[in-house]
């Protein structure tokens, strides 16, 4: 790769830096403090929605840009993102470019914006799934972006690999996925009934990979 590419994706990702904002020309929200959320046992589904409400991400899905390459970026299938090799770990940016993330019909990934979209390796999911708690019939996930997601109609749980080494996802946004850790996955096998499925939004979910 010749150094003025490199010099270009490093530009991308500095621009990025200030949590996205770019302005109203964008549609993406001013860089803002950031606070951790409460513990996710301690929330109610009303200040769940709230928290989303507040967020106003950008509109990924109405974007439609021309202009493509590489972001020479990669997310592991830990959770963790990696730039040019080096690993980002601000959460703040790791949050910003979490909100541009899309993912097509054929599997590949995107960083969005409205004039360039950039193709990120995932290794796995984009997003990881590290705690679940169960409200009345509403099963809420916390992802490790500190965003929380409800399963059901809208966001259904997909289980694959093998009945010896399960694998179960969440569907997020814009055709991404977060795969549930170790210990959220037990935590969820707890919840489970005897034929190994959960509800969630009066959506049943069979944990066993079909």
């Amino acid at each position: 790769m010749t150094e003025r590419l490199r010099r270009k994706r490093n530009i991308f990702v500095s621009s990025c830096e200030p949590l996205l904002s770019i302005g109203p020309r964008s549609g993406i929200a001013p860089a803002m403090p950031y606070e951790p959320p409460p513990e996710l046992a301690a929330m109610t589904l009303e200040q769940i929605a709230g928290l989303a409400a507040a967020r106003k991400l950008p509109p990924v899905d109405q974007w439609d840009p021309q202009a493509s390459s590489d972001s020479l970026m990669q997310i592991k299938a830990d959770g963790r993102w990696f730039h040019n090799g080096g690993e980002i770990k601000r959460p703040a940016m790791v949050r910003a470019f979490a909100s541009l993330l899309r993912r097509d019909a054929d599997g590949q990934h995107w960083l969005v914006t409205p004039h360039e979209k950039q193709s990120i390796a995932v290794d796995d999911a984009a997003f990881i799934a590290v705690d679940v708690v169960r409200q009345g019939d509403a099963l809420i996930f916390r992802l490790g972006t500190d965003e929380d997601f409800v399963a059901g109609p809208d966001h259904p749980l997909i289980a694959r690999g093998t009945t010896e080494l399960p694998a179960i996802y969440l569907a997020v946004r814009h055709g991404t996925q977060a795969r549930l850790n170790r210990s959220t996955w037990l935590q969820l096998v707890d919840l489970a009934g005897a034929d190994l499925s959960v509800t969630s939004q009066g959506a049943r979910f069979s944990l066993v990979p079909g």
